[in-house]
């Protein structure tokens, strides 16, 4: 038996992978699964370039789409932790051009604060594409072109997840309070994944990432909300010189993406290196959003027949939630296990009742109802080999 779990229930875990694979509902995935940071499995199972021919490795780097805001996610709870803003800084005293060059479509900008965007009550828009992606990649004109947004809900009471706006926002606030003149990339480094050791992650690519990165393939259905098109083209747009999309644009490997996670199942220090607090990362993932409904989410569900669950949001990271419903983090996880995901591909999550931590990077983006299935029955499969 490993240790903390069944050895012939991990073997069906990864037999349940092959299957998938061979099955072609993705292609390949490197996971991680360890408990009190012991690891339990490490495997590369499948491929990285189905059609080259090229086998999964430990050392692939994905581009983990919205799994990018877990990071972005950290540098304003530091920012918080360091008293350069607070959950209730609104993002007008940091940002003024948020009120918009048109006066008379500023209406309840001036309430939005940096809690809102934390747990997706922010009131704006749900569009993932604030420009056209040959735009996408210049981070100071995604900043304005959000800034002259309307807001269509009310603050603090609307919950829809946000693919793009309030990371964008919340990066620029990072930025602006940082205080050392660096670029968004450059903080990210610097505060996250050089302390961390993750030396295979950069917000855009890195020169690390030379002849390691997993081709993006795209497989959604044709009445998609986001299609293969908008898949690919943000594929092509992170690998722009230039790109800073602190919402999807990281680049990062299981290895990496466990590091992270280790760090905040230990309470935000990790091999000496201090990155959050315990107070703020508590307050992270307590749930904020009461019962709410995740608007954006809502048509998932009822698209599938599924119940329609709560939102389940901390500040910026979901939550597993007590009850029945279908969800990544699988049906019997703790309720206060956290993590996130990235467009139809990745996930990390952690259990802090069972102190289980499992990372899931795959090759293949898939339709995201599929995709919280897959996912679902990959997490209830670890939290079942656990003994």
């Amino acid at each position: 038996m490993t240790e903390g779990f069944d050895a012939a229930a991990l073997r069906r875990f990864e037999d349940a992978i092959r299957q998938d694979i061979d099955a072609e509902l993705y292609d390949g995935a490197v996971v991680r699964i360890a408990r009190h940071g012991e690891l339990a499995f490490d495997k590369a199972i499948g491929f990285a370039d189905r059609a080259a021919g090229r086998a999964a490795d430990a050392g692939d780097v994905f581009k983990v789409y919205s799994l990018t805001k877990a990071f972005t996610n950290a540098l304003v709870l530091q920012a918080i932790d360091r008293g350069q803003i607070a959950l209730t800084t609104r993002v007008v005293d940091v940002i003024p051009e948020f009120y918009g060059r048109d006066k008379f479509r500023a209406a309840k900008k001036d309430i939005i604060n940096v809690g809102h965007l934390l747990t997706h009550r922010a009131g704006l828009p749900s569009t993932p594409s604030p420009l056209g992606y040959d735009k996408l990649h210049d981070f100071a004109a995604v900043v304005d072109a959000v800034c002259q947004m309307d807001v269509v809900g009310t603050p603090g009471e609307a919950f829809a997840y946000s693919p793009t706006l309030n990371h964008v926002l919340m990066a620029e606030i990072v930025r602006r309070v940082h205080g050392e003149g660096l670029s968004l990339r450059e903080i990210m480094a610097k505060e996250i994944f050089e302390p961390l050791g993750m030396g295979s992650s950069g917000l855009g690519v890195i020169p690390a990432h030379q002849g390691r990165i997993v081709p993006v393939v795209s497989a959604m259905p044709e009445a998609s909300w986001i299609t293969d098109k908008d898949t690919l083209d943000l594929a092509d747009t992170m690998e722009h010189p230039d790109a800073e999309l602190p919402w999807v644009g990281a680049l990062t490997t299981t290895g990496d993406v466990f590091r992270f996670a280790e760090m905040l199942r230990l309470g935000g220090t990790r091999e000496g290196q201090r990155i959050l607090s315990p107070a703020v990362i508590d307050k992270a993932v307590t749930l904020q959003t009461g019962d709410a409904i995740n608007d954006l989410y809502h048509h998932l569900a009822h698209a599938r027949g599924w119940e329609t669950p709560p939102g389940n949001m901390g500040l910026g990271f979901a939550l597993g939630g007590a009850g029945l419903r279908v969800t990544q983090f699988g049906t019997l996880s703790s309720p206060r296990t956290y993590g996130n995901f990235g467009a139809g591909s990745t996930l990390f999550w952690i259990d802090p009742e069972r102190q289980i931590t499992f990372v899931c990077l795959t090759a293949k983006v898939i339709e995201e109802s599929r995709n919280i299935e897959r996912f679902q029955r990959l997490s209830d499969m670890v939290l079942s080999a656990a003994t």
